[in-house]
Order: C-alpha cells, then sequence, then structure tokens
C-alpha cells in the first residue's frame, strides 16, 4: 500500500520539516519506493489559492533529486498533499504518481489514495479520462465526473463534503480507500480500509507550540520558531510523522474536512 501525507493551514506555512520525515519512507525507512509526489497550492496574497506546484518522479523518494530539492525549498502553502507509491495496480511510470490534478469550476483540484481497488471500472466521459493505469486516477477522475454531474459551479465546502461522503461510499466496497483531496480551499481525508489495513491518523498544531521529533529521521523543531501565535495547522498522515505529538486514528469509513488549519463539521 501507498503512502499519504497532507497539511491545511490558516497562513501559508512550511512543509519543509513533515516532507524530510515522510520523503524517507520513499525506500528508506519503508519499501514505497516505486515513486512519489507532492501539489501545494499557492496564491495572490488575497486568500484565494488557485496556483498548484506539482512535482512527481519515478524514482524512490529516498533517492529522487526532485524530492531532494523538495525537502530543502522552502515551500509555504496552505493546502498540501504529498503521496510516496508502493504499486498496487499500474507500471512504476511517471504518469501513474500520484498526487493527480485535474481542473473542475475553474479550480485545479488534487488527489492522492492509498489502497487498491478491485474490479472498479466506472464508465466516464471525455471530461475526465485517466492518462495512467491505476485504479486512483479511474476513481479519481469518477469522483470529478459525479461532482460536476451533483452541482453547477463549485459549492461550500459543507455541500462538497456531503457529496464526496456519498460518492466515496459507492467506491470503498471495492477495497482500501484511503484518499485526500483539495481545491486549495480545504482538506477531505477519507479513512477505509480493510481490517489490518494502514488508516489515517491526523494532528492539529497550535499555540502553544513546542517540539516535535520525526519518527523516521533523527531531527527536531521547535514549531514555536517558525510559526505566528494565530497559526493553525493540521496534518493528516498514513502513519505518524513525530514521536512526540498526539495523533488522532480516524475511524473506517470517515470522511473528515479540514479547514484554515483546523477540523471543521461538515
Amino acid at each position: 500500500m501507498c503512502q499519504l501525507m497532507g497539511m491545511n493551514c490558516n497562513a501559508p506555512t512550511d512543509v519543509t520539516f513533515s516532507f524530510r520525515g515522510f520523503a524517507r519512507r520513499g525506500g528508506a525507512t519503508s519499501d514505497h519506493a516505486d515513486g512519489w509526489g507532492i501539489a501545494f497550492f499557492e496564491g495572490d496574497g488575497s486568500g484565494d489559492d488557485r496556483g498548484v506546484r506539482h512535482f512527481v518522479d519515478h524514482q524512490p523518494a529516498c533517492q529522487s533529486p526532485v524530492a531532494e530539492l523538495i525537502s530543502r525549498y522552502p515551500i509555504k502553502s496552505r493546502n498540501v498533499i504529498a503521496h510516496i507509491r508502493k504499486a498496487t495496480q499500474g507500471r512504476v511510470a511517471l504518469e501513474n504518481c500520484h498526487p493527480f490534478v485535474r481542473e473542475l469550476w475553474g479550480r485545479y483540484w488534487v488527489f492522492a489514495h492509498n489502497g487498491n481497488l478491485a474490479d472498479f471500472s466506472p464508465r466516464l466521459h471525455a471530461n475526465f479520462r485517466p492518462v495512467g493505469h491505476t485504479d486512483s486516477e479511474r476513481a479519481f477522475c469518477w469522483i470529478m465526473q459525479e461532482l460536476a454531474k451533483s452541482h453547477a459551479d463549485v459549492p461550500s465546502v459543507q455541500e462538497l463534503s456531503i457529496t464526496l461522503r456519498e460518492l466515496a461510499a459507492q467506491v470503498a466496497p471495492h477495497g482500501t480507500f484511503n484518499f485526500l483531496l483539495s481545491n486549495g480551499q480545504a482538506l477531505w481525508a477519507h479513512a477505509s480500509s480493510k481490517a489490518g489495513s494502514p488508516i489515517l491518523y491526523y494532528v492539529e498544531r497550535k499555540h502553544p507550540f513546542a517540539h516535535a521529533t520525526l519518527s523516521d529521521e533523527d531531527v527536531s523543531v521547535n514549531f514555536a520558531d517558525q510559526t505566528q501565535p494565530t497559526d493553525r495547522i493540521a496534518v493528516v498522515v498514513t502513519a505518524p510523522l513525530t514521536t512526540n505529538e498526539t495523533w488522532t486514528a480516524f475511524a473506517p469509513g470517515e470522511l473528515k474536512v479540514f479547514e484554515d488549519g483546523m477540523l471543521v463539521e461538515a
């Protein structure tokens, strides 16, 4: 299975610390060596983050020069989705690396999936077709297609959450369907795993900020040195990234929504 990492914040926030530990799982501290990717939203300062920087590589993240660049680049974003791949469907190739990006209602949407969906071959129309050969990209195209059918224009975060819960429930019976999705306004995270399979965890960081130590590398950071008292940051992962923070597990079948760096009811 693959691994996921998502971050949602109320202000542009540096993702370097979290990505550094996450990338180590791409062939160093785990066997997820079939590619990796990251996408992060950026805006013009107005608060409407429509632009996306998108990097993927079919090399293991621990060996990828692109991953090394990202781990040192001062990325600041309010919504980030990253993925390291252990292939189940589709060969090791650039077009099969997550996250995937599509446009809908004049906004970019970013999606990454952990799991394996057996016999999931929905009918897709011309607007949303996979480029690669993964069950994950098929599921993303179908979700985009069904969202477009359900709403005439971009709806509220709450309305989107209702529709996404209904759509996820139709895909989940085909297998493990843990996913992250963002359009730059919020981060949606869905957990749906068979017994014994990976689930999702999240942590909310807010004032007073403390030290954190990576699980996959002997590196610590004092978040108080890098944040403002008003900052709020939510991080969602397949397995906890740090050893000294309280990570909360999702319940199977649960869709959570994060907006402005915190869990919201939607």
